[in-house]
């Protein structure tokens, strides 16, 4: 009897987690963004503590562009997508790949690199979201 008291009425469904505007290749942007700027930064600076620190900064800005990437990835994008853009999957993977070469390097052609596969990403999201 319970049971039939407290099951729920309706199911909803939903594509995503929450309402699709709170996706945006903006935020792996932004910290792609900062991840080559801390490699310039390094770059220009012998101090071996400010280098140091540039590092784990570096680090932690690039950690969350895989975070982000990785979202858009298991959240945003879906079966339509991955159908409609077959190198999605092979973007996404090149695109977490480069995020951790910038925690390896400070050669700031490595956040370059980043930044240049998170425009693709970008260019597909927002296909997406105008179809």
């Amino acid at each position: 009897m319970f049971s039939r008291l407290f099951a729920p009425r309706a199911t909803a469904h939903a594509h995503c987690d929450l309402p699709c505007g709170v996706y945006d290749p903006a935020q792996a942007r932004i910290e792609a963004e900062s991840v080559k700027a801390t490699q310039e930064k390094y770059q220009a600076n012998e101090d071996q503590h400010f280098r140091a620190r540039a590092i784990i900064i570096k680090e932690q800005r690039a950690e969350a562009v895989k975070h982000h990437i990785s979202v858009l990835w298991s959240d945003y994008f879906k079966a339509p997508h991955f159908e409609k853009y077959p190198q999605l999957h092979q973007l996404i993977n090149d695109t977490l790949k480069a995020a951790s070469a910038t925690k390896a390097s400070t050669d700031p052609a490595t956040g370059q690199a980043l930044l240049d596969l998170i425009a693709e990403v970008d260019k597909i999201f927002w296909e997406t979201k105008q179809a």
